[in-house]
């Protein structure tokens, strides 16, 4: 969804539970959704991502306002709260349905999203390279009603998630 008052973003950076958490609080995300995308396996669940078999990963979606947040600040705030450095994991959570990843819905968030992982590179905050896919947006399959705002749900259940406080060029 893109319009003057809202659009939308699909990132991944580990189990959704945590990101969803912080994205949340983010000012101007107007929505998130935790779910799956990257994939190949139509109408994909829990049951079946879990086990890296179906080239999804655990997702956000989200809608937020591109007057009070802007695209490339929310790609600087998600390299903020996950190790875009390790491939197929974060936390103890291992497998290519943890790995960080950026789903573009259209070529301007495709280069800003490039333009943000060379910043981020190159801004020297992490010791190793960025492995973080950039990948076009096929199709998000909601996660199941438990896994929304999981930790609203169950406070002090599992994150690895946290806001890093880093100068990342922007």
């Amino acid at each position: 969804m893109t319009t003057e008052t809202q659009q939308t973003a699909y990132l991944a950076g580990g189990c959704f539970w945590g990101m969803e958490e912080l994205v949340r609080q983010i000012p101007g995300v107007l929505e998130t959704e935790a779910g799956y995308t990257g994939g190949n396996t139509p109408d994909a669940t829990y049951e079946q991502v879990h086990t890296g078999r179906t080239g999804h990963a655990e997702s956000l979606k989200v809608v937020f306002d591109p007057k009070r947040l802007t695209y490339r600040h929310l790609l600087f705030e998600f390299f903020r709260m996950h190790d875009p450095t390790t491939r197929n994991r974060q936390g103890n959570d291992i497998g290519t349905q943890y790995r960080s990843a950026i789903f573009y819905v259209n070529e301007e968030q495709k280069r800003t999203a490039e333009e943000v992982i060379r910043t981020v590179e190159s801004s020297g905050e992490w010791n190793a390279r960025i492995v973080t896919e950039v990948a076009p947006f096929k199709e998000f399959y909601r996660a199941e009603e438990y896994h929304q705002k999981y930790l609203d749900k169950n406070p002090g259940g599992y994150t690895c998630h946290y806001i890093r406080r880093m100068n990342l060029g922007e």
